[in-house]
């Protein structure tokens, strides 16, 4: 099993240069939907919706059974989005500078850090990578980290299953495809490959395990 470390590593070839989260959504106006009545608690700054919640900002939509998001001092918010009713939460946002590129993941728990830009993925979660509504890529495991600033993915084993009995974290990676203008001057030069295979040993120190 490859250690933490590596699989930060390897998580974070999968994606492509400069494919963060949509910037752009940060200027846009929040939108909260949910079934029941919510709480808000003016002196702690927390608010708490409740039933099919639906958190939408541009192209990011979150959903939940609960959410409880409070906002910082500093103007940072950050939130828990809590499954229920037999279904995960979910969360899906378009990639910056990545075209038809999103990323979605669902877990029992979904943890937003505003100011530290991580999201963490906590209880059976799944995030994958789509091109074009094709999955690309997908990690699977009992804690899966997003750190949008670093570009990187961390990704934790959790309790021995039946389904799992050695608690094991999985990754599934897709070559990354080039670009039609680097397809189409490789054809002209009679060398044209369709994909440039990820090369993960080269950051892991020779580790091929």
């Amino acid at each position: 099993m490859l250690p933490a470390a590596a699989l930060a590593m390897l998580c974070a070839a999968a994606l492509p240069p400069q494919a963060r989260a949509e910037k752009a959504d940060r200027s846009k106006p929040m939108v909260v939907e949910a079934d029941r009545p919510g709480t808000v608690d003016l002196q702690r700054q927390v608010v708490v919706f409740n039933g099919n919640v639906v958190i939408s900002q541009g192209t990011m939509v979150l959903r939940a059974d609960r959410v409880e998001m409070r906002e910082m001092p500093d103007g940072f918010r950050a939130a828990n989005a809590i499954g229920g009713n037999g279904r995960q939460a979910s969360w899906r946002q378009r990639r910056d500078g990545a075209g038809d590129e999103v990323v979605e993941g669902v877990a029992d728990r979904i943890e937003f850090d505003g100011k530290a830009d991580t999201l963490r993925f906590m209880g059976n979660g799944s995030v994958r990578r789509l091109r074009a509504g094709t999955v690309a890529d997908e990690i699977t495991g009992a804690t899966i980290v997003w750190d949008n600033l670093a570009e990187v993915f961390r990704v934790e084993g959790g309790t021995p299953t039946a389904a799992n009995p050695g608690g094991r974290v999985r990754v599934v990676l897709s070559p990354r495809v080039e670009p039609a203008s680097a397809a189409a001057s490789g054809a002209a030069a009679g060398n044209a490959p369709a994909a440039v295979p990820l090369t993960p040993s080269r950051g892991l120190g020779g580790d091929r395990r």
